[in-house]
């Protein structure tokens, strides 16, 4: 993992804490939270709303934006109509407008609101929440519809009474957020399906815990066999393997700790630092590590191997199957290295550090701008069969430095001082723009960070430069330099220790590159605020040492951090990446996992990190414990009254009491959208990828210091809305 210098530590970001004097601005601000919540744009199966992947030709008020894909649409559309068969053409001139609203109201941005859907645990609305005037005048015209809109018995029995009773049971508290005064309202509608932005413009992420328990998890890899497992490396040499279920197998699928280089040390690099499947590995079973050990002589070594999987069991290892490819001399403890992955070309590229302490001490000019040495470097091999001289591997025969005198044939591009994470880019799905160009985050000695790609034969100007900047200004200014400058560079100022991630192209930007000038500018992107992430099973907090990036099959991105970075404290987790303002719709994200034989026990993740929902809760329920003790000591024969009506100003979905009323079973009699369907959906809905519409690439690096999330994207102006 990466450092700043010999026995360097990750820094950390302090917790804000408030000043004493500010507790009456916390608490207004608490009560805004639970009251814009109520409010919070939701779908009935409890997710954002989405822009819809082709036009609506029904309910088209949501065409732009809502919670309906055109195959929901057409069931409420067939829905409509059979209503509207039990009426003539008067009845059909009369009412038709009024039963397409009410119907459509499951294709609102805030449906979850118009049916009390915001608490997954609570019964839906038979009927959406219907402004008074409005459904005055739905009554007055049509109260026989509502038989036919609803079997709810509380409603059905209002059908031929006063419309007072019948609007009273629809009421919403709040008059902005109730049809079809939701749909008028400019303040709720502006901002939807818009990148969520802070006061200083950071566009705002969300989170899902999907692992936690982990000591040091420095890798999650999939093996791009179609089963969507991920596979989990520990810095103490064990491998772990997730199922797209959520749950880990009890057993794990390798084991090499009593191998793997590495002490309890805070910050110690060394360990088992990479992992890589085979690009055919459904047929030939073989994966590839990367680790540190223990050589002959007690000489540090760095270690590439090949592995095979178990025959008998797809999700072990064959332990007697390792067969040594490569090893390097470590000649200090730090400045590892770590990467492995295949490029397009069916070649395994290696990513080494220049061998430790600092200012790449080693020789002349220093490793890394040494030809001849394998620290520094980015290396290829081909590593289906062997070379000359006894050697495990091949090379390439067009590696750029293949016949150059003095330099080492594996080369294929130098002058690195520690590349910590590195991705292939996918490509433009439609144009293949981007494909096969590998990204890199170089951690940097004391000043600055920096981004690259990966060329061949390129020079990357360590120990020379670091960042755009001069490191060592004899060899900087030297003429036969030619180096290649970073896509981008930042100070400590921002962060330190970069950590490389994966070209994405999802919704979300922060660096753009202008394809003119090739300049990238850059946008921070940071965890959102609870408005923004008030979905169930969403976080805004995360364990502040970002040890890694990753990406599952799927494209979904994810990283791996810990609370206390030690190789032995299991105190790492694995969090999902969520955009809470953009989303493509739930039936374009659905993949269907092949099997795969499961011989060990399973374990059940358990989330550890508060819900954003729940910290909600808790915050509304201290200030109503506030508010009733102040009650109390100012009004005490005032409290008991008091204290009630605080409790239904805190929660989040008082209307829900209001609308149910004495008698009333909780059991639904209808559920809005797919008739009966509801309880299927839930099951279904972790099927469902929070984060996939194909747009523009981008490039996620983190800067330890701040613990920021950064993300890179190109070509802006191409960015749809």
């Amino acid at each position: 993992m990466p450092s700043k210098s010999t026995g360097g530590a990750l820094a950390w970001r302090v917790p804000w804490r408030p000043p004493s004097g500010i507790l009456c601005l916390c608490l207004l601000f608490l009560l805004g939270q639970v009251g814009w919540l109520r409010g919070h744009p939701q779908c009935l199966d409890y997710g954002p709303p989405f822009k819809p992947p082709r036009q609506l030709k029904f309910c088209t008020d949501y065409e732009s934006f809502g919670c309906c894909d055109q195959r929901k649409d057409r069931r409420v559309a067939a829905r409509y109509q059979a209503i509207m068969d039990y009426f003539d053409l008067r009845g059909h001139e009369l009412c038709g407008g009024y039963i397409k609203d009410i119907l459509c109201q499951e294709c609102s941005p805030y449906a979850a609101h118009l049916y009390d859907a915001e608490n997954p645990q609570t019964p839906l609305r038979n009927l959406p929440g219907l402004c008074s005037d409005y459904c005055s005048a739905f009554h007055s015209s049509c109260h026989s519809a509502i038989s036919l809109l609803t079997s709810d018995r509380r409603l059905q029995s209002s059908q031929e009474k006063d419309g007072a009773q019948f609007c009273n049971l629809l009421n919403l508290p709040d008059k902005d957020y109730c049809f079809p005064n939701v749909l008028r309202n400019n303040h709720l509608n502006r901002n939807l399906g818009v990148v969520a932005k802070d006061q200083q413009g950071c566009l705002q992420l969300c989170l899902t815990e999907v692992a936690n328990g982990l000591r040091n998890p420095v890798s999650m890899v999939h093996a791009g066999d179609g089963t969507h497992r991920f596979f989990v490396a520990e810095q103490v040499g064990m491998v772990w393997v997730y199922l797209p279920d959520g749950s880990r197998l009890e057993q794990p699928f390798l084991d090499l700790k009593n191998i793997v280089l590495t002490t309890p040390w805070i910050g110690d690099e060394r360990g088992f630092l990479g992992l890589a499947f085979h690009p055919k590995f459904r047929h030939n079973r073989k994966f590839y590590i990367y680790y540190s050990c223990l050589g002959k002589e007690k000489v540090e070594k760095i270690r590439i191997s090949e592995m095979k999987v178990s025959l008998a069991d797809p999700n072990k290892a064959d332990p007697k199957s390792e067969r040594v490819i490569l090893e390097i001399d470590e000649p200090a403890s730090n400045h590892n290295g770590g990467q492995l992955l295949f490029g397009l070309d069916g070649y395994m590229y290696i990513f080494t550090g220049d061998g430790g302490q600092a200012g790449d001490p080693f020789g002349k000019f220093g490793n890394a701008q040494n030809k001849s040495s394998l620290l520094g470097k980015v290396l290829r091999i081909d590593v289906n069969g062997g070379g000359s001289g006894g050697m495990r591997y091949r090379v390439p025969p067009d590696n750029p430095f293949a016949s150059e005198p003095g330099a080492h044939p594996a080369v294929y591009a130098y002058g690195i001082r520690n590349m910590w994470r590195c991705a292939v880019d996918r490509g433009d799905p439609i144009t293949g723009q981007g494909r096969g160009r590998i990204f890199c985050g170089d951690v940097g000695q004391n000043r600055f960070e920096e981004i690259d790609i990966i060329v061949k034969g390129g020079n990357y100007g360590w120990r020379a430069k670091e960042g755009f900047g001069c490191y060592d200004r004899k060899l900087c200014h030297n003429a036969s330099l030619d180096d290649i400058l970073p896509i981008y560079a930042y100070g400590h100022a921002v962060g330190k220790s970069v950590t490389g991630g994966y070209v994405y192209r999802g919704r979300l930007m922060a660096l753009q590159e202008d394809r003119k000038t090739k300049k990238w500018k850059k946008r921070d992107i940071c965890l959102g605020s609870t408005k923004s992430c008030a979905f169930p099973g969403l976080i805004s907090t995360y364990s502040k040492f970002v040890i890694s990036f990753a990406e599952d099959e799927a494209g979904e991105l994810y990283f791996l951090a810990t609370s206390y970075p030690s190789a032995y404290a299991p105190q790492g987790s694995i969090y999902k990446l969520v955009d809470p303002s953009r989303r493509a719709p739930p039936g374009k994200c659905r993949y269907k996992p092949a099997p795969v034989k499961i011989k060990s026990k399973r374990v059940q993740f358990k989330p550890l990190a508060k819900m954003v929902l729940d910290v909600l809760k808790e915050q509304s329920e201290r200030v109503a414990r506030r508010f009733s003790n102040a009650t109390l000591a100012s009004s005490p024969h005032r409290a008991r009254s008091q204290k009630g009506s605080s409790r239904r100003l805190a929660s989040p979905t008082g209307s829900r009491r209001r609308f149910r009323g004495s008698g009333m079973k909780t059991s639904r009699a209808w559920s809005p959208g797919p008739w009966g369907q509801r309880k299927k959906a839930l099951k279904t809905k972790a099927t469902h990828r929070d984060l996939h519409q194909p747009s523009l690439p981008k490039w996620l690096i983190k800067g330890h210091r701040r613990g920021e999330l950064l993300r890179h994207e190109e070509a802006a102006a191409e960015l749809g809305p």
